[in-house]
């Protein structure tokens, strides 16, 4: 059996972006199930598909795998040699260590800056615990940047699932014209500029002019 993953709406759901992406990084041949969030039937459809009723859930031979971070984590130990993960034992602690905290925290960023990948307009204003997130945020690209992050533009150097976990991110604070310190800014591009992000990207500005 072919991987099939579940998502959601492209242009809102950042956790089936971060699935996506993981996928993507592992070069699985993966087919995408797209559900809408939005429809009245769209829990009883994710039912045929996870206990949970969410996205993302992966599909393999073994049976469902939801959540994106236990994607992740089963992607890399199906495809080792993809390096979903980075190689040097303390960098790949950090990474683990920066999706956990992206996976549990930053509650008032994704409360008043939802994922929209076709918005592009400012807030008025930034309520001071999102101001204290992206700075948490900054703070955490740069420490891994400075660390190791001398092989690329990414955050580990190479793509990984620590950038799969920071994308939406990127993507949200594009989309509220958030201004930022030049590394971060920097960052920012870089994802912008990544073909399996554009590819998403594309796609999702495609579902919301529909």
């Amino acid at each position: 059996m072919a991987l099939q993953l579940v998502v959601g709406d492209k242009n809102y759901s950042s956790w089936s972006l971060r699935a996506a992406l993981a996928v993507e990084l592992s070069g699985a041949a993966c087919e995408q199930v797209p559900v809408s969030l939005y429809r009245q039937d769209s829990r009883a459809r994710l039912l045929a598909y996870s206990p949970t009723g969410k996205v993302p859930v992966l599909l393999t031979e073994d049976g469902p795998v939801w959540d994106s971070l236990a994607i992740a984590e089963y992607l890399a130990e199906q495809f080792p040699d993809a390096n979903l993960w980075p190689r040097e034992r303390y960098a790949r602690a950090l990474a683990r260590s920066i999706c956990a905290e992206m996976h549990s925290g930053f509650q008032a960023l994704r409360s008043h800056l939802p994922m929209d990948m076709a918005r592009d307009q400012a807030l008025p204003e930034l309520p001071d615990a999102v101001q204290a997130d992206i700075e948490r945020i900054c703070a955490i690209w740069s420490d891994c940047r400075e660390r190791f992050g001398r092989s690329g533009d990414y955050l580990f150097g190479q793509p990984s699932i620590a950038d799969a976990f920071y994308a939406p991110v990127a993507s949200r604070l594009r989309s509220y014209q958030v201004a930022l310190p030049a590394a971060a800014a920097s960052y920012v591009e870089t994802i912008h500029q990544w073909p399996a992000f554009q590819r998403w990207h594309r796609s999702a500005l495609q579902e919301v002019r529909k």
